[in-house]
């Protein structure tokens, strides 16, 4: 499954760098992109874990940028 989502505070295109890098080493995540430009967030990940996916996204991301919302 393939979900976009749209980001709030995100400070730097280096923060989105490592938030992508730490995604992508997640169990399940098949592909993700983080764009600062844009301020949204793809990840494609296992269709049966999505949701558990996503809360452990949420918590590698708040590692990273503390102060980001992702819009889920």
């Amino acid at each position: 499954m393939k979900k976009r989502f749209k980001l709030t505070d995100l400070d730097c295109a280096n923060c989105a760098a490592k938030m992508e890098a730490a995604i992508k080493k997640i169990d399940g995540v098949n592909d993700a992109t983080v764009s600062f430009m844009a301020q949204k967030m793809t990840v494609d990940a296992d269709d049966q874990r999505f949701d558990q996916i996503m809360q452990e996204v949420v918590a590698v991301c708040k590692k990273v940028e503390p102060d980001c919302i992702i819009h889920i």
